[in-house]
């Protein structure tokens, strides 16, 4: 269970600071689609296939997409991809 007082910064709006609801998330990631987003930061990929082993041990479908550039937000149609198909999605950033 999500704690309700949580507070996430979000780095590209500091002027104007919005509020979002939480996504729910799923009791168990088994027989759902997770996709791994890597932002081409070096070893990113790395973090990423230990993180696929571990999915796939827990019963989810996993796809994998990369960004072009990390210093660029993803284009829209790699965004548009990944909501289509995932269930849940999760971005390595790496060094």
């Amino acid at each position: 269970m999500m704690p309700t007082d949580l507070t996430v910064l979000d780095p590209t709006a500091e002027r104007s600071p919005g509020e979002r609801a939480l996504t729910d998330r799923p009791a168990s990631l088994s027989g759902l689609t997770v996709g791994l987003l890597d932002i081409s930061k070096p070893r990113g990929n790395v973090f990423l296939d230990r993180l696929q082993e571990h999915l796939t041990t827990l019963g989810a479908r996993v796809e994998r997409y990369t960004k072009p550039t990390f210093t660029k937000p993803a284009p829209a149609d790699l965004r548009y991809e990944i909501a289509t198909r995932c269930n849940a999605v999760i971005e390595a950033l790496a060094d």
